[in-house]
């Protein structure tokens, strides 16, 4: 088995964060704030958060504000509950919730209760989230608004029992969680649900034995998971699906170690980054998936992550368990 090249992967998400003008660049231009949170995290999981500029990047993240609270992907782009998640989990990792100087704590507080509110004008009549103005329901929507929300310390301010009851709308007989009642189960779609009942204190609302045979059955023969049955490995369900099977405590139903190698094989050894499959080319995404998949695995060198609110532990220790 090979080892992680943590410090490439260091130069790679650096070297990501100032390109701009690169033909991935542009193309991921709408999503650079999830990139944002993506590349930070990973830097923080390897320990080498220190290596931005914190003011520079959080001035970035709050010049993507609307006035309705809520988020944009970029500058100049417009708002969805996506981005807004991104960006308060960007602010949590540098603890930028709460601003010392007194002048300035006022604003905060402001930009603060204007995403909270933001978020709960979305949450629709039978308890689903739109992700914007245009209304389009995910369970994608509900965990980013219970995430958000209980990191704002305001998720009494949503109809949680509303919101469960919309979620477990969404169970398949097969166990696992679609993005609307009666969608496909999901590995992706899972992770939201399983997260968002885990937020709230719900996992008993779970067919935890049935979920996680669902769930270990994702592992092929090369140790990676997919999202669906029959389809090819992925490094990202390294986490949607890992996350999923921790959380409802079925972990140790699938091989470690296989999957350990599977992550180790897609890294770009000399120039850092991860791929989806071994061989193929890397990008942020998959980097970050990576990463957090190992930590999940508890790989040496890797900073322990929260499987449901997907940030390191210490962050979420400090921001939602300190009150």
């Amino acid at each position: 088995m090979g080892e992680l090249v943590a410090e490439k992967h260091v130069q790679y998400v650096l070297a990501a964060e100032k390109r701009k003008d690169d033909f991935e660049s542009v193309l991921m231009e709408h999503l650079r704030m999830n990139g944002a949170y993506w590349g930070l995290t990973t830097l923080d999981l390897l320990g080498k958060l220190d290596t931005v500029d914190v003011n520079e990047v959080v001035s970035w993240v709050m010049s993507c504000q609307h006035e309705s609270g809520g988020f944009s992907g970029n500058v100049g782009h417009d708002p969805h509950i996506l981005y807004t998640l991104s960006a308060v989990q960007v602010l949590a990792l540098f603890n930028k919730l709460d601003i010392i100087d007194v002048d300035k704590k006022a604003c905060w507080i402001l930009c603060f209760l204007t995403i909270m509110l933001d978020i709960v004008n979305l949450q629709n009549e039978d308890g689903s989230f739109s992700g914007d103005i245009w209304g389009e329901v995910d369970t994608r929507f509900s965990y980013i608004a219970i995430n958000c929300l209980s990191i704002l310390h305001h998720l009494d301010k949503i109809n949680v029992e509303k919101a469960m009851k919309y979620i477990l709308s969404c169970k398949n007989m097969d166990g696992g969680f679609g993005c609307t009642p009666g969608g496909e189960s999901h590995a992706g779609q899972i992770f939201c649900c399983v997260a968002a009942l885990a937020i709230t204190g719900s996992l008993d609302l779970v067919d935890k034995d049935l979920l996680g045979w669902w769930l270990c059955e994702r592992q092929v023969k090369s140790g990676g998971l997919n999202g669906r049955p029959e389809k090819l490995p992925d490094v990202c369900y390294s986490w949607w699906v890992l996350s999923s099977l921790i959380m409802i405590d079925r972990v140790h139903w699938i091989n470690k170690e296989k999957l350990i190698k599977f992550i180790l094989d897609c890294q770009d050894t000399e120039n850092g980054g991860i791929s989806d499959r071994p061989d193929d080319a890397v990008d942020i995404f998959h980097t970050y998936f990576g990463v957090a998949g190992l930590s999940l695995l508890e790989y040496p060198g890797v900073k322990p992550i929260d499987p449901a609110y997907a940030l390191p532990v210490d962050v979420v220790n400090r921001i939602i368990f300190s009150k």
